[in-house]
């Protein structure tokens, strides 16, 4: 069986009470069809012994070997930043169950886990927020630099952040939200 995901299609089927699911890395129904037979053929044969998983690094490895030194060389000049993103990772590392799982084993639930318990540490919203915002940084840049097979989960914000509010001259309150320049109450 082959199905479609994005503009990829995959091919699934069972032999010999095993599973195979695999990607084409095609765009074609018909070629992937072909690839789908093709792997049969090759499985039914014998030609092809099992393909060994490559071992994925866990997060902390991630971070400590690869992020760590990109964030150390892309942010060498803006301090703050270089500190914002390395104090997040220090949080992140903190927690165990996340930090110890390989990149390709880490669910949406380890995710929840650790947001969770940063807030019962009394964590404002916004900071757990930002250290999710790292999380993710990291878990596209593995993605991207092929130290994982797997889709990593995707990491969402907490609802119910604080934005800050300013008060104007005349006493009323402003949000910080940029106003499009038509319905500015400064008009050039």
């Amino acid at each position: 069986m082959i199905y479609k995901r994005g503009d990829t299609y995959y091919y699934e089927f069972e032999l010999r009470g095993r599973r195979y699911r695999e990607s084409t890395r095609q765009g074609n129904p018909r070629v992937a069809r072909q690839m789908e037979a093709a792997r049969r053929t090759q499985i039914l044969k014998g030609e092809v012994g099992i393909r060994e998983k490559k071992p994925t690094m866990t997060l902390r490895q991630f971070a400590e070997q690869c992020f760590k030194p990109h964030v150390e060389s892309t942010f060498a000049a803006k301090f703050k930043t270089r500190e914002y993103y390395l104090n997040s990772l220090k949080n992140l590392m903190a927690f165990q169950d996340l930090a110890d799982k390989p990149l390709d084993e880490i669910k949406a639930e380890s995710i929840t886990a650790y947001a969770a318990k940063r807030q019962d540490l009394g964590m404002e919203v916004s900071t757990v927020n930002r250290e999710l915002m790292v999380l993710r940084r990291m878990f596209h840049l593995a993605i991207e630099w092929g130290k994982t097979e797997r889709i990593l989960p995707q990491v969402r914000m907490i609802p119910g952040e604080k934005h800050r509010d300013s008060e104007g001259r005349d006493g009323t309150r402003h949000s910080r939200a940029v106003e499009s320049p038509q319905h500015s109450p400064h008009r050039i």
